[in-house]
């Protein structure tokens, strides 16, 4: 990928940031796929690895979870507890054997020199196994909490998990225990996004001015869908306005 000063400036800044936290070595792999930077609407630049021609040629995992938990069957007076796994793919280890294959080189400017090769020591983003995966590994450490606290709903897609309980002070132990138990398996917390929550209301908009109001509308019925018993019939005519 042909990249500006800018860009190939960014991306060696951003190798050193992951090979400073052990996500990325130094390496002779005969592996090797382009990477590029793109900068997000925050102004702040993210890496990307192409890894489509590795894709090709590894073995598809297949889902494991086909949708996201319904919320609308938690008991309404329930506490929720909702608990968001930070930069949970880098948290994943490659085997060492599968490692190499996930290489990339850093351009150098005029051939000055040999180019300069890495591969992952964590999940990359973009492998099409990194989800599923993600969603096993997880899955894995929460077994303890699931076995320990059996009366509890403790749903789990990705990177997300919410459990709810009729006690908010049992949840609070449960937030200790499961701090302990992802801790063990090297996952962590994003604290800022983790955090008790009692039941909200759901409230429909009425005032749909735009086709982004008209979006939230049918997303929020999707929700209540199974509470609900709204079938696609019912909801056809809203679809065809998108």
């Amino acid at each position: 990928w042909p990249l500006s000063e800018e860009k190939a400036d960014t991306l060696r800044a951003l190798v050193g940031e992951q090979m400073n936290q052990g996500h990325l070595v130094p390496t002779t792999s005969p592996w090797n796929t382009p990477v590029f930077v793109i900068k997000k609407k925050s102004g702040k630049w993210r890496l990307l690895h192409d890894l489509q021609q590795v894709n090709a040629v590894i073995q598809d995992l297949g889902t494991l979870q086909p949708g996201t938990p319904s919320p609308t069957l938690i008991p309404c007076q329930w506490d929720i507890m909702i608990i968001d796994l930070k930069d949970c793919f880098f948290m994943i280890p490659l085997a060492p054997e599968d490692a190499p294959r996930f290489a990339f080189s850093l351009p150098v400017v005029n051939h000055q020199g040999p180019r300069l090769q890495y591969h992952w020591m964590v999940l990359p983003q973009g492998m099409k196994n990194s989800p599923t995966i993600c969603q096993i590994y997880v899955q894995r450490a929460l077994s303890p909490i699931r076995n320990k606290y059996p009366d509890l709903i403790c749903y789990h897609y990705m990177d997300d998990i919410l459990i709810a309980g009729r006690d908010p002070k049992e949840l609070a132990t449960v937030m200790t225990d499961m701090l302990e138990g992802l801790k063990k398996y090297g996952l962590h917390l994003h604290l800022f996004r983790s955090y008790l929550q009692a039941p909200q209301p759901i409230t429909l908009q009425s005032n749909i001015k735009t086709l982004n109001d008209l979006q939230k509308l049918v997303g929020t019925i999707n929700w209540g869908r199974p509470l609900l018993g709204i079938d696609n019939d019912m909801l056809t005519p809203l679809f065809e306005l998108l």
